[in-house]
């Protein structure tokens, strides 16, 4: 006897419903993320020269030392310019970027200088530190522009035991 098998003959839905709810939901979430992260690069110098160059000795060399206990403006060469101690609890940014104003405005031409830093400055007081150095925020025509300080930054290691130097005083000499 012969059995007849009867054919199946109904068609498998696809269902793709879950996969388009994914699709709906994650395209967007990840066109989002896209804008939030931007990434700010600020290129930097290592000081150091080539083999066989040597330093020209009428060169001002601008040093900014930032520690913990403040700021230090200097030429490495004829010594302290001024002393900023930590006011109110933060470094004195509005301060530097006066005197490095009045520095540049002395020396237009110079764009370069070497920032020294301590072992225990944190990130984010080294990032302000190298915008103030860069830049300030000045007013030309009616609108706010950033006009150039000192853009070719510099990095070295401040020893670990540094402290602040005491305050220049015009009757040594020191001051801008």
């Amino acid at each position: 006897m012969r059995r007849r098998h009867r054919r199946l003959t109904a068609q498998a839905d696809l269902d793709i419903t879950a996969f388009l709810n994914l699709m709906i939901v994650l395209v967007p979430v990840l066109l989002l993320g896209m804008v939030f992260t931007q990434i700010r690069m600020i290129e930097l110098n290592f000081p150091g020269m080539e083999a066989g160059q040597a330093p020209a000795s009428e060169n001002f060399r601008l040093v900014v030392t930032v520690i913990p206990g403040g700021l230090e403006v200097a030429d490495s060469e004829r010594g302290l310019i001024e002393v900023l101690p930590v006011k109110d609890g933060g470094q004195d940014y509005q301060g530097l970027s006066a005197l490095l104003q009045q520095i540049k405005a002395r020396m237009p031409e110079k764009t370069d200088v070497t920032l020294e830093v301590g072992p225990d400055v944190d990130y984010q007081t080294l990032v302000t530190v190298m915008d103030t150095v860069r830049s300030y925020p000045a007013v030309v025509a009616a609108s706010v522009v950033e006009a150039e300080l000192f853009p070719d930054v510099s990095l070295m290691d401040a020893g670990e035991d540094r402290t602040l130097a005491q305050s220049a005083s015009a009757a040594d000499g020191g001051g801008v």
